[in-house]
C-alpha cells in the first residue's frame, strides 16, 4: 500500500483526486478524517471520508472493503446519510461519498447545555428506529451509535436526527476477514458487552447503541458507571440496567419510558429488541 495523503494535503482549498475540492474538516474519528467538499465531477457539495491505506495491509483488504459498502448505496431514509460511492483517491486513500449532514453532532448539542424532555428523547428514537429499520431490513447494521455520530439540524424547534459514519466497523470486519476476536469493538462507553469480546455488530447491537443514548439524554448521565473503561466494562455486566432513579434523581422520567428502553439494554444480546423495528414498536406507545 502506499503513503497515506499528508496534512498539507487536505487543507481547505486543495482538490483530491483532481475532483473533490475541500471546503473544511467535518470530523475527525479513530479509523477515518471526514471533510465536506464540493464534488467538481457531479457538481454537488458532499462529505468524504477518508480511509488511509495503513488501515488495510493488503490491496485485497482495500478492494474487500470498498465492495462491502454496496448495499449501502440502496438505503434510502432521512435518518442515514446517503452513500453516493466508493473511490479510491492518490496514494491509495480509499472515501466514501455520502450526503453532507446538516447541523451539527448530538454530543455539541449535548455540550451546549441542551436538556431534553421525555417528549424530545422518545421522537429522536422513533426517527433514528425509522432510519435503522431501513438498515436492519437489509441485513445492514450500523456497528458504532453514539452522540457523535448522530447528526441534528433544528427543524421548527426540533431535531431531526441523521445518522453517519454508518457500517465501518463491519466493513472492515468483513474486509480483513476476522473471526470471533478483534479490537474493533465500536466505542466502548456505547458497544454492548459482545463486541468486547470480538463479536461482529448486528441489528441488537444497534439497539443496545441507541438504548444507551437515550438513556443519556433522558437522564443527563450514562447507564453505566465507572470513571475507565475496564469500570464500565464491568458495569455493564449486570443483567439489567441500573435504575434511572439511582443514576440520576433529579431526571423527570417516566417508569414507562423506562420500561421501554430496558430491554434493549440487556447484557445478553439474546433478551433485547431482535431488531429497530421492535424497539420503536415500544416506543411509538408512549407517545399520546
Amino acid at each position: 500500500m502506499q503513503d497515506q495523503l499528508t496534512i498539507f494535503d487536505l487543507t481547505p482549498g486543495n482538490v483530491l483526486g483532481g475532483r473533490f475540492e475541500i471546503k473544511r474538516q467535518s470530523r475527525q474519528g479513530g479509523l477515518s478524517a471526514a471533510f465536506a467538499v464540493n464534488d467538481q465531477k457531479a457538481g454537488r457539495d458532499c462529505e468524504l471520508q477518508l480511509f488511509p491505506p495503513a488501515l488495510f495491509e493488503t490491496i485485497e483488504e482495500a478492494v474487500d472493503f470498498a465492495r462491502s459498502w454496496d448495499p449501502w448505496k440502496e438505503v434510502q431514509s432521512k435518518a442515514v446519510a446517503e452513500l453516493f460511492d466508493v473511490v479510491r483517491l492518490d496514494a491509495g486513500n480509499l472515501a466514501l461519498l455520502t450526503s453532507l449532514p446538516e447541523g451539527m453532532s448530538l454530543r455539541k448539542v449535548i455540550e451546549g447545555g441542551r436538556t431534553f424532555s421525555e417528549t424530545e428523547v422518545l421522537q429522536l428514537g422513533l426517527d433514528l428506529c425509522a432510519g435503522l429499520t431501513e438498515l436492519h431490513g437489509r441485513g445492514l447494521a450500523h456497528g458504532d451509535i453514539k452522540p457523535n455520530t448522530i447528526w441534528t439540524s433544528e427543524v421548527d424547534g426540533a431535531l431531526e436526527p441523521c445518522l453517519v459514519d454508518g457500517g465501518v466497523t463491519s466493513a472492515l470486519w468483513n474486509a480483513k476477514h476476522l473471526g470471533e476476536h478483534t479490537a474493533l469493538i465500536g466505542t466502548p462507553y456505547y458497544a454492548p458487552v459482545e463486541q468486547f469480546g470480538g463479536s461482529e455488530p448486528d441489528a441488537r447491537s444497534d439497539v443496545y447503541n441507541l438504548c444507551t443514548v437515550l438513556y443519556e439524554l433522558a437522564t443527563g448521565v450514562l447507564p453505566w458507571d465507572g470513571s475507565s473503561f475496564l469500570e464500565v466494562f464491568q458495569s455493564k455486566l449486570a443483567p439489567t440496567p441500573p435504575a434511572m432513579s439511582m443514576r440520576a434523581p433529579k431526571a423527570e422520567v417516566t417508569r414507562a419510558f423506562e420500561r421501554a428502553i430496558a430491554p434493549g439494554l440487556s447484557a445478553d444480546r439474546n433478551d433485547r429488541y431482535s431488531s429497530a423495528a421492535e424497539l420503536g414498536e415500544a416506543l411509538a406507545k408512549l407517545v399520546d
